[in-house]
């Protein structure tokens, strides 16, 4: 089998230029570009259909493109399975609908995809495991079954299995949308944490005072486009374009 593709060094983790996806004769991305940069924290709204869940997915190979371009530490994403692994090795998912596996317990559904990706053994995957089943701070949950866990600590341990890959970026598509309000701070809070060790992130949320806090830089998408870029500060606090202020007084409205 042949060797995975190398890493460009120094080369940002995502560049993504004049990328277009269509779905039939809907256009879902219309001519992004994009640049994320080590150690930032990306959070990207907008309103249902705006395209922000498709454009994160592009980045990790589980959606396919028609036009553009876009490279994840330097390498150009095909659709080539070498190409697509190398990828995914390097970027982590995590969904709003958790993904977990119920007839396997905590450990093993943190512990399976280092078996099977990574090649560990059981004994070192199942260490692994429970050392990032730690830093979400639930070790104590590592025997259960998913369904014995709240919606808030199963989005922890969905977190914990893509951390224990150890990516070099992680990709969060509304990860509190599936929750309770009470459920929300603990998984918002891991955020938090992560973000604190130095790890490259986007984040698709609609909680706004979160992305106000933890935003390195947030992107507003409408209609497959970015409409505007920049600070919270800026974005929040003094949008440019008329679409991103109704959004927000939409959002805010409705907290």
């Amino acid at each position: 089998m042949s060797a995975d593709p190398a890493i460009i060094a120094d080369a940002p983790p995502v560049e993504i230029r004049g990328l277009s996806k269509w779905y039939g004769a809907f256009k879902a991305l219309d001519r992004v570009d994009l640049t994320i940069g080590p150690a930032e924290r990306l959070v990207i709204c907008g309103p249902s259909g705006s395209g922000k869940s498709t454009l994160i997915r592009t980045i990790n190979a589980l959606e396919g493109f028609q036009e553009g371009e876009i490279r994840v530490d330097g390498l150009r994403l095909t659709r080539e399975p070498r190409v697509v692994r190398a990828v995914r090795l390097r970027v982590g998912m995590v969904f709003q609908s958790f993904n977990l596996f119920p007839h396997m317990t905590v450990l093993d559904n943190c512990a399976l995809p280092l078996r099977r990706v990574r090649g560990l053994a059981v004994g070192p995957a199942r260490e692994r495991a429970m050392a990032y089943l730690e830093k979400v701070r639930i070790p104590e949950q590592a025997a259960k079954y998913p369904a014995q866990l709240s919606g808030g600590q199963q989005q922890r341990v969905a977190i914990a299995r893509a951390l224990a890959m150890e990516p070099q970026l992680m990709l969060l598509d509304e990860p509190t949308s599936a929750l309770d309000p009470e459920m929300v701070k603990e998984v918002l809070d891991t955020m938090v944490a992560l973000a604190a060790d130095g790890m490259t992130m986007a984040v698709v949320t609609h909680e706004m005072g979160f992305a106000r806090r933890f935003a390195t830089r947030v992107i507003f998408m409408d209609q497959g486009r970015i409409v505007e870029a920049g600070t919270p500060e800026a974005v929040f606090g003094a949008p440019k374009e008329e679409r991103t202020r109704a959004f927000l007084r939409q959002v805010l409205r409705e907290g």
